[in-house]
């Protein structure tokens, strides 16, 4: 007796859209005889070799059959007059598998990139540079750690009364200048101390979205703070 390896597939969508792509069929035109003689014969493929088959995939070759019956009847025409296209709402559900699917590779990629990186600590002593890229702009400090640090500077504001309505004239230029002020007398602060005369929680939000914009343009870097919830902003020598 000799096993036989099967490509492992996630779905019945990931199978689909693998006959897709090897065939390099139209999603928005499905082939829909081809395509369900192509599921058919992966299921039986299945059954022959005793695997126990998902109710997903019996599930899905119901439908393709039901597809595929529907397109050899009169075509049926909705409220609007058009033609209702029986591929539709598969074709709907393949393109969002598709689009996490690729998400999801992508995102995969990145993890498996970062694993490359060892972050070493303590960076007050380096000399002060204009970086090329974020990965020296970010010392050490992800997405994650930005909005924590911004989610407990929001918390730690007393609730706002709902029903008075006021107007902040505060402007993301506005804070980017506040920013660097702060940064004339010392070349950094912590995010925690920058923000402690801030009790408007308006304010504390244009003035995050004014850190990330510097960060952006190369004014501005951010670093690990010794207290695990807080970061450090520090001005560059072109800032």
């Amino acid at each position: 007796m000799y096993k036989i390896r099967l490509q492992e597939f996630e779905g019945p969508l990931d199978l689909l859209l693998f006959f897709l792509r090897r065939d390099e069929l139209d999603i928005y035109d499905i082939p829909i005889s081809k395509i369900t003689k192509e599921f058919m014969s992966y299921l039986h493929l299945l059954e022959q070799l005793d695997l126990e088959v998902a109710g997903d995939f019996i599930l899905m070759a119901a439908t393709l059959m039901q597809i595929k019956v529907k397109m050899l009847l009169p075509k049926e025409i909705d409220e609007k007059g058009e033609e209702v296209d029986p591929r539709a709402d598969l074709v709907k559900a393949l393109l969002e598998y598709k689009r996490y699917k690729e998400m999801s590779e992508e995102m995969a990629f990145m993890e498996a990139n970062m694993r490359k990186f060892n972050y070493r600590g303590n960076y007050d002593e380096d000399p002060i540079q204009v970086p090329n890229d974020y990965n020296t702009l970010l010392k050490n400090i992800t997405l994650y750690d930005l909005i924590k640090a911004f989610k407990n500077v929001l918390l730690d504001r007393p609730p706002e009364p709902v029903h008075q309505i006021r107007k902040f004239n505060v402007t993301i230029d506005e804070q980017m200048n506040y920013i660097t002020g702060k940064l004339k007398d010392k070349n950094s602060v912590a995010f925690f101390e920058l923000m402690l005369d801030m009790h408007d929680r308006i304010r504390i939000v244009v003035t995050f979205i004014a850190i990330l914009e510097m960060v952006k343009a190369g004014t501005i870097g951010l670093r690990e703070s010794y207290n695990l919830n807080d970061f450090v902003i520090y001005g560059l020598a072109n800032g």
